[in-house]
Formats: structure tokens, C-alpha cells, sequence
């Protein structure tokens, strides 16, 4: 069965390794939301107080991630992109590596087009030694809504992804085994002369639609939306359009890690703690 024909399977992994392809020779010139994620992913592990020595690039796109001193294992979903940062070919949820090979994990700007969510989040963990770190970002819900409202407004059609709010993302690691799991949200704005700029970044960042068999895009359809698009725009004629990144930090577990208290092993009621003293 070709892969974009798993009923089961949200987004055609086929047609992503190709837009993802067709993207890598102009990558840096559209990087600029990864890049703001690997910001955040960079003072996120500033806070941690320990050198890593095996890291995993996991959606390494051009290969920009970098920690001195230490050895990057670098794999992309595409062909080009993992050439070019000298990685493997795999996709985020198909795994090809053994148990506890890496002490870091990062992966910017993919898990919003990955089928698998949950399985990938249990591959990394498995992935990581104890007391491994994992450090990942993505385009979480309300990411692109000026241009969902857009196009929802001229055509009532299935044209884009659904996205993982940050609830429910703390919720996946911890489903999938991570001690420690922290999900935090942050909005990135960008100001745009009109929908086809948009468009292009969307396409430039290999983040365009991935949907098995997605509705027509008719000419007509594409001017209504870009209408409803410039209607939204300040009065300087730049329409606002927001990207909600939700960050993930989470540990493989660690006999050395805190511990929460076990249920009932308290010393003291809250009777006793609400009683007035004298």
C-alpha cells in the first residue's frame, strides 16, 4: 500500500520528503522560525548545569543546530536536508537507533508534521540514556489562524494540518515515559504585505500542506483568501499573523532524579498546619 494511501496516516510522508527536497537549496533564506525556536532551545539549555557528549539533531534541516564539544548525530525526513548537514534519512517516528545511544535530544520545527506524535516522543525517550535531556519545539495550535480564517472564509475546505495545543503536548510526554515534563508556549509575530509572502515562507520552510489528497486549490478560492487576508491588515497595509511555539523539556528517567513524595507519607495534617498558633 503506498504510503499516502494509510487511511491511518495523517500527513503523506511521501510528499513531505519531497517538499522538504524541494526546499533545502533555498532553506536559509526562509530559516527564520526554526531559528527562533533554536533561541529558545539554546536558553532553555543554558539553565541546565552539565556538558552533553552525544546529542541527536532530530529534524536537523540545514544542519545549523551546533554545541561545542559535543558529537551531533544530525537526521532529517528528507534527502537534501540530511545531505546537506551530513545526517541520515529517517522520519521522526521510525527511529533507527538503539536504546540510551544519545544524552541530548533537540528537534526544532518538526513534530507539527510528524503521523506519529506519541510513538516519536517514546522513540527519543528510549533514545536517550538515563537522565537524558530532551529539548524540542514546534508550530502548536493557533499558529497561522489570520490565514486558516482566510481561507475557511472562502472555502469551507480540509487544507490545513491539525495542531497540538500545549496542554496536550505536556500531556504526550508524559504519556510517553519522560520524568520532569515541562510544555511552555511562546507567540511569534510576523507582518506580511499580502498572502502570497506568506505563502512563500510557508513553502520556503517546507511547512505547506501535507494532507493526503487535500481539496483543489482554484484560482478563485486563492483571491478570495488573500482578500479576507489583506482586510485583517493594519493600517500600514501589513497584515499580523501569528506563530504559537510550544517548547518541550523532558528527562529520561534517573534513580537520581527528584522523586515526588510518595501519596500519605506526610507528617503533618492540614489540621494541624490551619490551626491558629498562639
Amino acid at each position: 500500500m503506498p504510503e499516502s494511501d494509510n487511511p491511518a496516516e495523517i500527513f503523506d510522508r511521501a510528499l513531505r520528503r519531497k517538499r522538504r527536497d524541494r526546499a533545502a537549496a533555498y532553506y536559509p533564506a526562509f530559516a527564520f522560525l526554526r531559528e527562533h525556536m533554536l533561541e529558545g532551545i539554546a536558553e532553555r539549555l543554558d539553565g541546565v548545569k552539565r556538558e552533553f557528549t552525544d546529542v541527536l539533531d532530530l529534524g536537523s534541516f540545514d544542519g545549523s543546530f551546533a554545541l561545542p564539544g559535543a558529537t551531533i548525530t544530525r537526521v532529517d525526513a528528507g534527502a537534501a536536508f540530511a545531505t546537506r548537514s551530513g545526517g541520515i534519512q529517517a522520519d521522526e517516528d521510525r527511529l533507527p537507533f538503539p536504546e540510551a545511544s544519545f544524552d541530548l535530544i533537540v528537534s526544532a520545527g518538526v513534530l507539527d508534521q510528524v503521523n506519529d506524535v506519541p510513538g516519536a516522543l517514546i522513540q527519543i525517550r528510549r533514545a536517550l540514556r538515563p537522565d537524558g535531556l530532551f529539548l524540542g519545539a514546534f508550530a502548536g495550535a493557533g499558529s497561522l489562524a489570520t490565514l486558516r480564517q482566510s481561507f475557511l472564509a472562502a472555502e469551507p475546505a480540509a487544507r490545513f494540518h491539525p495542531q497540538i495545543d500545549v496542554r496536550s503536548a505536556g500531556d504526550l510526554l508524559s504519556r510517553a515515559g519522560f520524568a520532569l515534563p515541562v510544555a511552555d508556549v511562546e507567540t511569534l509575530t510576523v507582518r506580511y504585505a499580502g498572502i502570497p509572502n506568506l505563502l512563500r515562507d510557508l513553502r520556503g520552510m517546507a511547512a505547506g500542506n501535507l494532507l493526503p489528497r487535500p481539496a483543489p486549490l482554484t484560482r478563485d478560492t486563492l483571491m478570495r483568501a488573500a482578500q479576507n487576508f489583506a482586510d485583517r491588515a493594519d493600517p500600514d497595509g501589513r497584515t499580523p499573523e501569528r506563530f504559537e511555539i510550544v517548547y518541550l523539556t523532558g528527562w529520561a528517567p534517573a534513580p537520581s532524579q527528584p522523586q515526588p513524595a510518595r501519596r500519605g507519607s506526610g507528617t503533618t495534617s492540614l489540621a494541624a498546619a490551619l490551626k491558629p498558633k498562639i
